[in-house]
């Protein structure tokens, strides 16, 4: 396959993938350029033995789990208000000391390190354009975050970002951003058209805030047969990675750091008040985001589960063996793929609730569809405790948690303290909760 080959095959598979349309011979090179990495990355591991992950289809014979009373196939949680050592984190500096402890357990066992040296990033405006946007006067900005390749020439990579602010700001104004597609303008308005609710977009200028869309595709793409390309390739100069190299999920969420950078020099917006948003895999990739940058200043994470905000130890719905499978497993570092091979979740340092603990003191609101219609493949209930069990470091911090130990009702709300979780009505979607993350981030923007 050469240099020239794989890149093309990506990018015919993303185009594919953002219009709901794929080229099947594109994703059968891609998958097969992603399995073929995959068993290179157990080779140089020394794993011999992979066990399969559970189906998604409730049919199937190998179903998920979705027996509640199955679900908890462990002991104990690793507590993140207890250092490796077994002393107690009783105070706030403590903290500092513990909170490194733990992301370099996650550096090195889950999400992978950010290189020593990633190249630089120069923001380029590619329009701007005053319109509106449903009933909103509104100024879009298309900008292109162009990496430096001078180490590596054979690579070109650009971050795409989109910026709607409102039209004529009285002062700078919050962003939320979201991780998300970059669909065709006429795409777009049809499903204004078609909508019966305001979009998110439109929600957050009607609260004077703006909104944007980073695109994480344009900057590596979802898939194993891209980890030589994008900014991970280019870090790595076109090679491997090594066993704790970064994953997609990381590189994500370094884009939304570099999106931070551009909005710092933005004189339309407010670059304290930034949130960040994502849904599914783009919600994992929304959560490492906010717990890896400090500048962040809310998130909304929405329907992330294993590998987000769902407890990895639980056996119910997505397992860490799926996503340690082809299929995922470029989301994390290469030593995660052991937890599905010699060792299992249990023996890992750390578990989501953790993840959910570095964010704090920030706001960090958890967003759900309802069981009977998103399905229990991303474990709700895992994800409200996780939520519960981060809140002692909150505490500790002197913010509430999520202040509630009871499992809550479909579309009631949970949002006293810094962390929020609301199970809507709907499926795999954030719609019905954006006004509820909207009100809530409010309280902490309009302060």
């Amino acid at each position: 396959m050469t240099k020239i080959l794989i890149p093309f095959l990506i990018a015919i598979c993303m185009a594919g993938k953002a219009n709901g349309q794929f080229s099947r011979q594109a994703m059968d090179s891609i998958n097969r350029l992603s399995f073929q990495d995959h068993a290179l990355m157990m080779q140089q591991l020394g794993i011999t033995q992979f066990r399969p992950g559970p189906s998604g289809d409730p049919s199937a014979p190998n179903a998920a789990n979705t027996d509640e009373s199955k679900a908890t196939t462990y002991s104990m949680l690793p507590d993140p208000l207890v250092f490796d050592n077994g002393n107690k984190v009783q105070t706030k500096k403590d903290w500092e000391k513990r909170k490194s402890e733990l992301m370099e357990h996650f550096d090195r066992e889950v999400y992978g390190r950010f290189p020593k040296d990633i190249p630089g990033v120069t923001w380029k405006t590619i329009s701007v354009k005053d319109t509106s946007f449903g009933s909103f006067p509104v100024r879009i900005r298309e900008l292109s975050g162009v990496v430096d390749n001078s180490t590596f020439p054979e690579l070109d990579v650009a971050i795409r970002l989109i910026l709607g602010t409102p039209l004529q700001p009285s002062k700078p104004v919050p962003v939320i951003m979201e991780f998300g597609f970059d669909f065709p303008a006429a795409f777009m308005r049809r499903m204004q058209q078609d909508s019966k609710e305001p979009s998110w977009q439109e929600q957050l200028l009607a609260q004077g805030w703006g909104y944007a869309i980073l695109v994480p595709v344009s900057f590596q793409a979802d898939n194993g047969a891209g980890l030589r390309q994008g900014i991970i390739g280019l870090a790595n100069k076109g090679q491997s990675r090594k066993f704790d190299d970064w994953g997609t999920l990381k590189a994500w969420a370094w884009g939304a750091s570099r999106a931070l950078d551009y909005f710092e020099s933005d004189q339309a917006v407010d670059a304290s008040r930034i949130g960040i948003a994502g849904l599914s895999r783009y919600g994992k990739a929304a959560l490492v985001a906010m717990a890896y940058e400090p500048r962040l200043a809310i998130g909304f994470i929405g329907s992330s589960g294993a590998g987000g905000a769902k407890l990895l130890r639980r056996n119910l719905g997505e397992q860490v063996e799926n996503l340690a499978s082809p299929a995922e497993y470029h989301w994390f570092a290469g030593n995660f793929i052991r937890y599905a091979g010699p060792l299992t979740p249990n023996d890992l340092p750390v578990d989501a609730h953790q993840l959910i603990a570095l964010c704090a003191p920030r706001p960090v609101f958890i967003s759900c569809g309802a069981p009977g219609v998103e399905g229990r493949w991303i474990d709700q209930m895992g994800m409200f405790m996780a939520a519960t069990h981060a809140g002692p470091v909150y505490q500790l911090l002197g913010k509430e948690g999520l202040g509630a130990s009871v499992y809550p009702d479909e579309g009631v709300s949970l949002d006293r303290g810094e962390i929020a979780f609301r199970q809507h009505e709907g499926g795999h979607t954030l719609g019905p909760n954006w006004p509820w993350f909207i009100r809530y981030a409010a309280r902490y923007f309009n302060r």
